[in-house]
C-alpha cells in the first residue's frame, strides 16, 4: 500500500523501519514542526523528520493537521493508509476521511485501559502486572477506535517507563506492519472496544513527579520508575531540588520518618509510610547525575535531615 506515516518522537523510529522494510511505499511523513532546543534555543528537527531528510522522503509539518494546505497535499499524495505512532495532534474528520484504509494507530497499552497521551508511565505508576500494545483505527474519540490486533507484555519490577516503552516500540513495530500487510489482503478485521475496563492516561505534570515519602516504599518506587526518564521524579532537599533515579526497597530496614535520610557507608536510606528505600541516582541542580553514597558523601547532614 501507499502509505504516509505520522509520527514525532523517537519512539515511532522502529516502525518507521519496520515500514521501510516491508513492501508497502512510504510517501511522506507527518510530523510536529521543528522546535527549539538546547541552551542556544535553535531549531532542531523531530526524529522522524530527521528519519525522513537522511532518506530523502518528504517532511510534511503542519502546525495543525486542520490546516487546508496540508489537507491538500495529503489529498495529492493519495495514501491508501496513514500509520500513527506518537504524533502528538489530533487529527480532525476532514483529514481521517483522506486515506482510502483511513489512520492505523499503535498505541501502547491494552485498549481500553490507558487512553490517551501516557500509557506506558500509568501502567508502571498504578502497578500494573501486564501491558502491551494495540493498533486500532483512528476516529474522532481519544483512542476510542476499534482495535486490529494487540501484543501483551509483562511488565518487570525494576522497569521504567523508558525501559518498558522501548521494548513495546519494537514489539508494537512488527503488529503495525502486520495489520498494514492485512489491511491490504482485505483479511483485517477491527473489533470495537469493550465498555468496561476504560481507563485515561494523562500526560504526567511536573508536579506529578514530585516524591510523596509518606506514600508506602512500593508507591515512591512505582512514581520514581514512571517518571524515569520524564518527567524525571524529585523531591528536595534544604529548599533545593534533587532529581532521583529508580530506587530500591528495603523489607527489613530500620524505621525512618517519612523523608528521612540515613547516610550508611555503603548505602543511602530514605524513609517512608512503610519501610524505607535505597537511594540509586541523584543529580543536584546544575550537576551531573551521580551515585547516592557519592552525593551523600559531599554533605553535612545533620541528625534527622528529610527529603520533602
Amino acid at each position: 500500500m501507499r502509505l504516509v506515516f505520522a509520527g514525532t518522537p523517537e519512539v515511532a523510529l522502529p516502525s518507521l523501519d519496520a515500514i521501510s522494510a516491508s513492501g508497502h511505499e512510504l510517501l511522506a511523513v507527518v510530523t510536529r514542526p521543528d522546535a527549539p532546543a538546547g541552551r542556544g534555543r535553535r531549531l532542531v528537527r523531530s526524529p522522524v523528520g530527521a528519519w525522513a531528510d537522511e532518506r530523502g522522503i518528504e517532511v510534511l509539518t503542519p502546525e495543525r493537521p486542520r490546516e487546508p494546505e496540508f489537507q491538500e497535499r495529503l489529498r495529492e499524495l493519495a495514501p491508501d493508509c496513514a500509520p500513527v505512532v506518537a504524533y502528538g495532534a489530533l487529527v480532525p474528520p476532514s483529514a481521517l476521511e483522506i486515506p482510502r484504509h483511513g489512520w492505523v494507530n499503535l498505541h501502547f497499552s491494552l485498549l481500553p485501559a490507558w487512553r490517551g497521551a501516557a500509557p506506558v508511565q500509568h501502567a508502571v505508576l498504578h502497578g500494573d502486572e501486564v501491558t502491551g500494545a494495540s493498533v486500532f483505527e483512528l476516529e474522532a474519540g481519544l483512542d476510542t477506535g476499534p482495535v486490529y490486533g494487540t501484543v501483551t507484555d509483562q511488565i518487570r519490577f525494576n522497569d521504567t517507563s523508558g525501559d518498558l516503552l522501548e521494548r513495546l516500540a519494537t514489539e508494537g513495530a512488527g503488529l503495525l506492519v502486520a495489520v498494514l500487510d492485512a489491511i491490504e489482503s482485505g483479511q483485517a478485521v477491527a473489533r470495537p472496544q469493550p465498555h468496561d475496563g476504560i481507563s485515561l492516561a494523562p500526560k504526567l505534570s511536573v508536579d506529578d513527579a514530585r516524591i510523596r515519602w509518606t506514600d508506602p516504599s512500593f508507591a515512591v518506587d512505582r512514581r520514581i520508575r514512571a517518571c524515569t526518564p520524564a518527567p524525571g521524579a524529585w523531591t528536595t532537599l534544604r529548599e533545593d531540588r534533587l532529581k532521583l533515579g529508580p530506587v530500591r526497597p528495603i523489607a527489613n530496614g530500620p524505621y525512618l520518618e517519612p523523608g528521612e535520610l540515613r547516610v550508611e557507608r555503603a548505602q543511602v536510606l530514605v524513609g517512608t509510610a512503610t519501610t524505607p528505600v535505597q537511594l540509586g541516582e541523584v543529580r543536584a541542580a546544575g550537576k551531573k547525575p551521580m551515585a547516592a553514597t557519592d552525593w551523600a558523601r559531599g554533605l553535612r547532614l545533620e541528625a534527622g535531615e528529610k527529603l520533602a
